[in-house]
């Protein structure tokens, strides 16, 4: 079963497809830079020391996106972080 949830949620070495960017123009055509558009495989290859920013492959290429930022793009996934655990 695929699940709907936000991208800051992925766990590492956790992979996601984009359904959907929520956020202003601006930013939206940031992430169209970086490749996040929707059907993007993103894949959380890493964080910070204090869990900010998490590192991201996308499309061959590793970026790292602000807690803040990755909630504004919603993914789909097979597998999702389970609450509480």
């Amino acid at each position: 079963m695929r699940k709907k949830f936000f991208l800051n949620e992925l766990e590492q070495n956790q992979t996601g497809e984009v359904s959907k960017i929520l956020s202003e123009p601006e930013m939206k055509r940031r992430f169209h830079d970086i490749g996040l558009i929707c059907g993007t495989k993103v894949t959380c290859v890493g964080r910070g020391p204090f869990g900010d920013p998490k590192a991201y492959e996308i499309r061959g290429a590793v970026v790292a996106i602000r807690n803040s930022d990755a909630k504004q793009i919603e993914i789909w996934s097979e597998k999702f972080p389970e609450k509480g655990v």
